[in-house]
């Protein structure tokens, strides 16, 4: 442990601590301590000369293609492809960057016609006024989306809604902004473009759409089944409503909400092949970027949208969040802290495997609650990828490599929901509720949250439990 891991290891927890304090933009953060990684840390072609470049290469090349050792020439030629990179090539994971950036802009293109507007006030006339119904429906609503949109553009889409269907019906807005946010991030578990951190697990290990649906979204529709009774149970008689209120919600004319009804089916229908690409890209080897950036420029050129208008749109913030954090977190790797970081999960070598899963599960969840799921994400999937290669149960047996993947996805998803900072969805809706008057504190936030995010994650691990026992059945 020389002078650049300590450097290094103070910039990543700096960071990180800042980033968690909130003190400063989190996107500014990220981005100021990737820079120190790139400038101080991390090899780069700017730091050699090309001549000098060129020569290390070479030799490298020559050394790995020793008699002994065959390489072939399609390996020769990606070391050399990689050898010209430029430096943020290397270090970013631009298959999330761009599947994240082809989303937006589709969903900003689908948001334009008033889709998803009609979809909220359609599903409290459907509840036929009665809050509870009106509730459940808006939850159930919100999951299905946001398994196909970001989590915070759900929230930014439905919340403004709520807030009049609340107002109409007489009835406190909080209860129902804070169980929509819930079930955003419960839904967004259930796919791999649903919530970041499954983009971010999906790329390490190598998990494709299909992946996600199969092995996530039957935990996920049991959470929301049981989240949707429990509600249902609790404000049964919290939510009391004049048959007044109930007509002045059924009066809402809900195809006022559509404003362009040719982009919305144009772009409904793009929307539509483009779940159908994420759905085959494992089997066709595609990666989810091009799925998404191809549906993004059909989306573009067939809705003859203002371009313009909607790349201002896209949330250029979380975006360069994102990249900020790739560069960090490989710095840490360079220097051997996520090796440290490894070492510390060692105290459970010889333990069962379930065990082994089940700890790095809730220490998840707890982790990914207080500091962010998509930062501790990040990090943590380098640490794993380090931990299953050095513990010959998981290296060796890709079942059980893949339960543990299955498991942090859902501990870092469904504990997202246990604090304001664990997801940039709740802060999200805090701000919404702020500019309607509805004070949310970070402890009346958590009174909310932990209960949902510890009974999700009870479920969960009930799941994986139940996976294992078959996996060491067969």
């Amino acid at each position: 442990m020389n002078f650049t891991f300590w450097f290094g290891t103070i910039v990543f927890l700096g960071t990180y601590i800042v980033i968690a304090s909130e003190k400063i933009n989190k996107t500014a953060a990220a981005m100021f301590g990737a820079s120190i990684m790139l400038l101080f840390i991390l090899p780069g072609p700017a730091h050699h000369a090309p001549e000098k470049l060129d020569s290390e290469v070479g030799q490298h090349i020559e050394a790995v293609s020793a008699p002994q050792i065959p390489v072939s020439p399609e390996i020769t030629g990606h070391q050399d492809l990689y050898s010209k990179l430029d430096t943020y090539s290397r270090y970013v994971n631009f298959d999330v960057i761009f599947t994240l950036a082809g989303m937006m802009i589709l969903v900003n293109i689908l948001s334009g016609t008033g889709l998803f507007q009609y979809v909220a006030i359609k599903s409290a006339k459907i509840a036929k006024g009665s809050p509870i119904r009106t509730l459940i429906l808006l939850v159930i609503s919100t999951s299905v989306l946001s398994a196909f949109l970001d989590n915070v553009t759900t929230i930014l889409l439905v919340a403004p809604v709520t807030l009049l269907v609340a107002a109409e019906l007489g009835v406190p807005v909080m209860p129902f902004l804070m169980a929509e946010t819930m079930a955003s991030n419960i839904g967004g578990t259930a796919t791999l473009i649903g919530d970041p951190p499954n983009l971010i697990i999906g790329s390490e290990a190598n998990l494709s759409f299909m992946d996600f649906i199969v092995n996530m979204s039957p935990t996920v529709i049991i959470v929301m089944v049981i989240y949707c009774a429990a509600l249902s149970l609790y404000y049964s008689k919290r939510m009391k409503v004049t048959v007044e209120q109930r007509a002045r919600v059924m009066e809402i004319n809900e195809k006022a909400a559509i404003t362009d009804p040719v982009n919305m089916k144009r772009g409904g229908i793009v929307m539509t092949l483009t779940i159908v690409g994420f759905l085959l890209h494992g089997m066709l080897g595609i990666q989810p970027s091009v799925v998404a950036m191809a549906g993004a420029a059909l989306g573009l050129v067939v809705c003859k949208v203002n371009l313009d208008h909607m790349l201002e749109k896209v949330e250029w913030n979380t975006l360069f969040f994102f990249l900020g954090l790739f560069v960090i977190v490989r710095g840490a790797e360079e220097v051997g802290l996520m090796l440290e970081f490894g070492k510390v999960l060692n105290f459970m070598t010889g333990w069962n495997p379930l065990l082994i899963i089940m700890t790095i599960m809730w220490l998840s969840g707890i982790a990914a609650m207080l500091m962010n799921n998509v930062s501790y994400t990040a990090a943590m999937v380098s640490i794993v990828s380090a931990f299953i290669a050095a513990t010959p149960v998981f290296a060796g047996n890709p079942e059980m490599t893949r339960l543990l993947w299955w498991a942090l996805a859902l501990s870092v998803c469904l504990g997202g929901n246990g604090a304001l900072t664990g997801a940039a969805a709740n802060m999200v809706t805090v701000g919404i509720a702020s500019k309607a008057g509805v004070n949310i504190s970070y402890g009346s936030f958590m009174r909310y949250g932990i209960p949902v995010a510890a009974g999700s994650m009870v479920i969960a691990s009930l799941d994986i439990a139940f996976r294992y026992f078959f996996i060491i059945g067969k």
